[in-house]
């Protein structure tokens, strides 16, 4: 039992909560494209994001394991968004660390993503059942060159001061 739920329980909201987290994630880097702030929903993405990885970290654990480490990465990671987001304002350099640091958690959500689909979908499992074969780094490596364009458009076009002038 996890907070009262069984564990299938738990990890089908943590799902709920991830594809949440992943989707508004793309909304947000979509209004980043377009200088567009979407407040409202981009506070759903870290949100969604922190709770991700908050009860990623209630499953019971035999000690350090990569998704801890992934957790524990992704948390430092979106306080720094969080801090230059609401505290910073975006001001200066502090509008490229955010779309950095945002982008870079939706990019270890979508990890997440694609290293759960190969444990868990048959089809990608049987191409890669220890995740260390060929597919699934070819799978990994596609989605951070995916992100690291997404960045870097997003650093260029997410301009906000700019746009509400």
């Amino acid at each position: 039992m996890i907070l009262g739920m069984s564990v299938g329980a738990f990890t089908l909201l943590h799902v709920i909560i991830s594809l949440v987290a992943i989707g508004s994630g793309l909304i947000v880097v979509g209004g980043m494209f377009a200088s567009n702030r979407l407040p409202v929903t981009t506070a759903l993405f870290l949100l969604t994001t922190a709770l991700t990885s908050l009860t990623g970290f209630l499953y019971p654990i035999d000690g350090f394991t990569p998704g801890l480490g992934i957790g524990i990465v992704a948390c430092a990671i979106l306080v720094v968004a969080l801090f230059a987001l609401y505290k910073e304002h975006l001001v200066g350099a502090w509008r490229w660390i955010y779309v950095i640091t945002a982008v870079v958690s939706l990019y270890l959500n979508v990890f997440v993503l694609v290293a759960q689909s190969f444990g868990k979908v048959s089809a990608l499992n049987a191409l890669a059942p220890t995740q260390t074969e060929p597919p699934f780094a070819v799978a990994q490596a596609a989605v951070l060159a995916i992100f690291v364009l997404i960045a870097l458009i997003a650093v260029i076009n997410f301009q906000p001061h700019k746009a509400q002038m």
